[in-house]
């Protein structure tokens, strides 16, 4: 499942699809909003796009919401399938990429995956305040795997092509015709890491 993602939208390339898109930026928002990064994994902080009163805002987020109860680890995926997302805060994480992994040695064999006639992606998420001093969270919501993803993967996340960010943000479409795997074709996959190998006479970890 996706723990790893990749943050190179350059900030004319936003502004300019979002200006196609027809959903206006608040105002006070620049570059420094929307952080590069090869890559963004479980507690670090990354750009998220959510609806403000002004329009769309870039909102500095740790991914992955903290534990219930403090025990076990961060929720950074969500399953979507039979909810209802009308009372939650949902959000979009834009990414350049995504990444899975395959393999049973590490490190792993690293899958990139990019959306196809798009300059960039957008995971659906859902966020949550923070506690104290933390930071506001997010998760990514999860879909059952696209014909792209299923030979890597059992799962993935929910990419939203650019026309229906709004949808998701607003909410004006129903969840499951927003929360479904993308056709084959849709995301283009590149092996960017192959599984390590274990050294002739000696065993591969456990």
């Amino acid at each position: 499942m996706c723990n790893d993602y990749e943050q190179h939208v350059a900030w004319g390339e936003y502004c300019k699809l979002m200006q196609e898109l027809a959903l206006p930026i608040t105002e006070g928002q620049s570059a420094l909003n929307l952080p590069q990064a090869d890559e963004v994994r479980i507690n670090d902080i990354g750009p998220v796009m959510r609806l403000a009163p002004e329009g769309i805002e870039l909102a500095a987020m740790r991914f992955g919401f903290p534990p219930a109860n403090g025990r076990g680890g961060p929720v950074f995926n969500f399953r979507s399938e039979g909810r209802r997302f009308g009372e939650s805060r949902r959000c979009l994480v834009p990414a350049s990429a995504f990444f899975e992994f395959t393999g049973a040695r590490y490190p792993k064999a690293k899958h990139r995956f990019t959306l196809n006639d798009a300059p960039f992606l957008a995971i659906a998420g859902l966020w949550r305040e923070g506690a104290g001093n933390q930071p506001p969270s997010f998760t990514m919501l999860t879909t059952a795997p696209g014909p792209d993803v299923a030979p890597y993967h059992d799962r993935q996340v929910a990419v939203l092509r650019p026309q229906d960010w709004g949808a998701w943000l607003a909410l004006s479409a129903p969840e499951a015709s927003l929360l479904r795997p993308l056709p084959a074709g849709a995301l283009a996959h590149e092996q960017v890491r192959a599984e390590a190998q274990t050294p002739p006479g000696r065993k591969g970890r456990a």
